[in-house]
Order: structure tokens, then C-alpha cells, then sequence
């Protein structure tokens, strides 16, 4: 009888005990992530693949993992370097790697939200969608869905322009997405599409008049040496999610990809339980202080003002999610509509 229960009692621990690493896969990960001289990647993406994944595996699972700047690559093609095999994970912008997947472009619609907390809501709203698009245009896994500070224009602007939204018409404003373009169309203003990497020369030499980019980028970067005036109009959060090649993550074990969702989600947390806090932070380093990260930019910071957000509104009604649902179609619409369109109070015409 004590056999007995002791095999059950066995039986029982042995399909509700964490994995150990006897079952965990043994595996070299090719990794690329974001921007090397960014917070995501030096305070998240490379601890999860250089610290947090082989501690959790007891050395088996590692990653040659490096981001964008170290390879040469711009961000826009990984996701096909992913579809290919050349690599079994990425750290991809969702807005990146949409020509494919208008659905895609939904995750992030320029204006649409203003806070974080309201964002995170609806992405998590929308992540089935992300996740069926990865999966069947570029046979990709989602793994981590998280974002990067606030979207804002930092621009060149002379004497008499006060920076409000209104006073923008006519300029070149860098982009790199879909939506952003749309978005300061409706500005009145002409749309560049540029990398990050190549904004600060293009601000320099008068290429683009301002530029969008995160705030925390945008200080790491230093467009403060190029720029005089941040605008804090909130247009966006560049979502970015990690995804694995399709045929590399069903060859992992059960266990192994257990063990990567984990921890994975754990940083993901991080980033969003940190990111508001980076934000603010951003935001007095870009300008007077005080700086916890070293010295402050010195911009002049631009606020909204109700024509501002009057304008913003009007904008993202009749022109971002006006021309989305053209480029994504009725039921794709419709998908936005009852899922972030919900969340955010608008809709996006049918």
C-alpha cells in the first residue's frame, strides 16, 4: 500500500513540479536585439539572454545575442532575417515590420492613446491579432510584447515659432512609420522616412526640421545637440516584441519553452513597471533637470494646449485611423475597432 502512494504522490509531483534542468534543451540561441545604445537592450533584452536564460537553465540555454547597431542593421529587415532562419529570435518594432501585415500597423496608430497604463490595456487587448499575423506572415512566435518610452517631435525651430502643433506646417519631420507619416500629413507637414541611426546627421544638416523618436532614445542619442525645441505631443510608443523563428521554437521542448516564457514575461514586466519612470526622466534630462543620468539637453519643452489637443484629435479621426482602414480593410477595422478602438474611445471608420 505504501508503494503505492508513494508512486501516485510521484506521479502527481511529476506533472505539477517546475521543469528542471535535466528537461531543459541544450541550445545556442543567434539573437539580435534593439539599439545598443538604448535602455531596452542595455538594461533588459541582453541581461534576459546573457544573464537571465542560462541562470534559469543552469548554463544550458545560451545566446549569441547582439543588437542592431553591432550587426549594421536598421531595424526594418530582421524580422524577414527571422522568416529566413538566418537568426532564431528577434527584438523587433511592430511598426518596423508591417509591410506585410497592415494589422500590424494597429498596434501603434500615431495619437490614438496618451497614457501608458490605457496603452498597455488595449495591446493586451490586441495581442491575439499580433500574434496570429506573426505566425502566418512571417512564421514567427511572440514571446515579449513591451514598449519604448513616449513618441514626441524634437525640432530645429527659429524665432517666432512657438512649437505648437499649428506652427509645424510646412516642415520636414523624420518618420519611420506607416501611421507616423499619416499623422504628420495631417500636420500640413512633409514626412521623411529615415533610421534612427542616420536622424541625428539628417537634423544636423537640415534633412528633416524635427524628428520623432522616444524621449529616452532621443536623450541617449543626444538630438539634444541638434534640436532646440522637444514637443510633448504623445504619438505613439514604438511597441516592440521579441518573437522566435516558427520551426526553431516547435523544435524546443515543452519544458525549454516553458522555461523561455517565464522569464521572458519577467522582463516584460520590468520594462513596463520601469518605463513610465524612464519616461518622466527623459523628459527633465531632455531638458533643464534635474538629470539622474548625467547632463541635461536644454530644450525648450512645448506642452499641449487645448488647440493642441483639439488638433490631435482631429487629426487621428480623419486622417491615421481614416487611411488604416483603408490599407487594412473592413474586417481588419473592425478587429481594431471592438479591441483597441474600444479601449482608446475611438473607432476607426468602416
Amino acid at each position: 500500500m505504501k508503494r503505492v502512494i508513494s508512486a501516485a504522490v510521484a506521479a502527481v509531483l511529476a506533472t505539477t513540479a517546475p521543469a528542471m534542468s535535466g528537461d531543459i534543451d541544450t541550445k545556442e540561441f543567434a539573437v539580435v536585439g534593439t539599439w545598443g545604445n538604448l535602455f531596452n537592450w542595455k538594461e533588459h533584452e541582453s541581461r534576459l539572454w546573457g544573464k537571465i536564460l542560462p541562470e534559469a537553465s543552469d548554463g544550458k540555454l545560451t545566446a549569441n545575442a547582439k543588437p542592431y547597431t553591432e550587426l549594421g542593421l536598421s531595424g526594418y529587415e530582421v524580422v524577414k532575417l527571422l522568416k529566413l532562419g538566418t537568426y532564431d529570435a528577434v527584438h523587433a518594432l511592430t511598426t518596423y515590420t508591417s509591410q506585410d501585415s497592415p494589422a500590424l500597423e494597429g498596434i501603434d496608430l500615431a495619437g490614438v492613446f496618451q497614457d501608458f497604463a490605457t496603452y498597455r490595456k488595449a495591446l493586451q487587448a490586441y495581442e491575439p491579432v499580433i500574434r496570429r499575423e506573426l505566425r502566418d506572415k512571417y512564421n514567427a512566435e511572440l514571446v515579449m510584447l513591451y514598449t519604448f518610452p513616449s513618441q514626441q517631435l524634437f525640432c530645429n525651430l527659429g524665432d517666432g515659432e512657438d512649437g505648437h502643433l499649428a506652427s509645424l506646417e510646412g516642415k520636414k519631420i523624420r518618420t519611420y512609420s506607416t501611421s507616423l507619416a499619416d499623422f504628420i500629413e495631417g500636420l500640413g507637414a512633409s514626412s521623411v522616412t529615415i533610421a534612427f541611426a542616420e536622424a541625428v546627421p539628417a537634423l544636423q544638416k537640415g534633412v528633416a526640421d524635427c524628428g520623432t523618436t522616444g524621449t529616452a532614445p532621443a536623450y541617449n542619442a543626444k538630438w539634444y545637440q541638434v534640436t532646440t525645441h522637444n514637443v510633448r505631443v504623445r504619438l505613439g510608443y514604438a511597441a516592440t516584441f521579441m518573437a522566435f523563428n516558427g520551426d526553431a521554437w516547435d523544435a524546443l521542448s515543452a519544458d525549454t519553452q516553458a522555461l523561455i516564457k517565464e522569464n521572458a514575461a519577467k522582463v516584460e514586466n520590468e520594462i513596463w513597471d520601469s518605463i513610465q519612470a524612464t519616461d518622466s526622466m527623459a523628459l527633465q534630462c531632455n531638458s533643464s533637470g534635474p538629470c539622474d543620468w548625467g547632463e541635461t539637453g536644454n530644450l525648450q519643452p512645448i506642452e499641449m494646449n487645448d488647440a493642441d489637443n483639439a488638433k490631435i484629435k482631429d487629426i487621428v479621426q480623419n486622417v491615421v485611423l481614416k487611411r488604416f482602414a483603408e490599407r487594412c480593410g473592413k474586417a481588419c477595422a473592425e478587429e481594431w475597432n471592438a479591441t483597441m478602438g474600444d479601449i482608446a474611445g475611438v473607432q476607426a471608420p468602416l
